[in-house]
């Protein structure tokens, strides 16, 4: 299970401190002029170490496109990607090698699989998402040719919460804070945590502007059920809401309903879609990410042997791990949405019927 999509289908492959990590994007469209520079641009955006709110490791995270891109253009046939890892640090895991550490996939893995990769979580690490930025990339730049954007950041750090959205500032912000009125006591918080060893949650927004009406397949490949597949399918992602999200639970239904007039909807608590299909509006998400579990205080554990001890970890990790996961949000995002549309090209038999004849 390490393929996602349907038309748009991407397969990744790599563990955190393997030689490589990388995807096989299948299913684009013949004719796509591929900006490589700007897939770089968005892995750069999720790379580690560019600044101390984030881990201490130093990836480049060069991508290198193996195939289905001929003269600058998509050929129509898998396009296979790769990033080598250059800054492993695999001895920092050696005294967990026997140990499980809390908060982390270790346990589940060794439970299901009898075996685990232990230098940095193998196949489990967040160090795999950066090969789903790189294909997210590629389903932007299909999205750029309809004119659909997909934007994302950070609007909650440790329960500071953002009052304003505001995608620009996102961009310009090291932690891609949404709202500047909070963005100064998010760093704090995060550093505090850093300091103390510990670490942070925190809250990605993320908005679709552009998406036509009719994207989603119901009953069972709705598009907000494939949004949220697609974000708790991310590492340490533990909730995931679709416009106003739980508060719909806290109103009524004229508070609720998004009424209609013939200029278009007059609210949006739906989030941009009704019946598991995108109405036209912006289509907006919560994805809401657990504190780091890699900290650096003493824990109670258990070993492979099912013995009790206290352990301190030791490496290299984020404190909050919302802000490079935001990147990964748009990433999916991107991906889902070009999938849909790919997928909903035949939903008339008039547009068939166009496109053969």
């Amino acid at each position: 299970m390490n393929s996602f999509g349907m038309k748009l289908r991407f397969s990744t492959f790599g563990e955190s401190h393997g030689k490589a990590i990388g995807c096989l994007l299948d299913g684009v469209p013949a004719g796509l002029k591929i900006d490589e520079e700007y897939i770089q641009s968005e892995l750069d955006r999720r790379k580690p170490g560019k600044s101390e709110f984030e881990t201490a490791r130093k990836e480049a995270d060069k991508v290198e496109i193996l195939s289905g891109v001929f003269e600058g253009l998509s050929t129509g046939t898998p396009i296979a990607m790769i990033i080598y890892n250059t800054n492993q640090k695999s001895k920092d895991y050696t005294n967990i090698k026997d140990v499980f550490r809390p908060g982390h996939a270790d346990f589940t893995y060794f439970e299901k699989y009898g075996l685990r990769d232990y230098r940095g979580g193998g196949r489990s690490s967040a160090r795999e998402t950066a090969a789903r930025v790189a294909a997210g990339a590629i389903a932007k730049l299909m999205l750029k040719e309809l004119d659909i954007e997909v934007l994302s950041g950070i609007s909650e750090v440790n329960g500071i919460q953002a009052t304003n959205f505001d995608y620009k500032v996102a961009k310009s912000s090291i932690i891609y804070a949404l709202d500047s009125s909070v963005e100064e006591a998010q760093k704090e918080a995060i550093l505090k945590a850093k300091n103390n060893h510990d670490s942070v949650g925190g809250v990605s927004r993320v908005l679709i502007k552009g998406a036509p009406i009719g994207l989603g397949q119901p009953l069972y490949y709705k598009l907000d059920g494939v949004l949220a597949d697609a974000m708790m399918g991310l590492n340490a992602v533990k909730a995931v809401e679709i416009g106003d999200g739980v508060l719909s639970a806290r109103a009524f239904g004229s508070q609720n309903n998004d009424q209609i007039r013939s200029h278009g909807f007059e609210s949006n608590h739906a989030g941009g879609i009704l019946g598991g299909i995108s109405n036209g509006e912006d289509i907006v998400l919560n994805v809401y990410f657990k504190p780091t579990p890699s900290i650096f205080k003493t824990q109670h554990t258990i070993t492979k042997n099912n013995e009790e001890v206290d352990f301190a970890l030791k490496g290299r990790h984020d404190p909050c791990v919302a802000i490079r996961g935001t990147v990964v949000c748009e990433a999916m995002a991107a991906l889902v949405i070009a999938d849909m549309l790919l997928l909903n090209m035949g939903s008339k038999m008039d547009g068939v019927v166009k496109y053969y004849k």
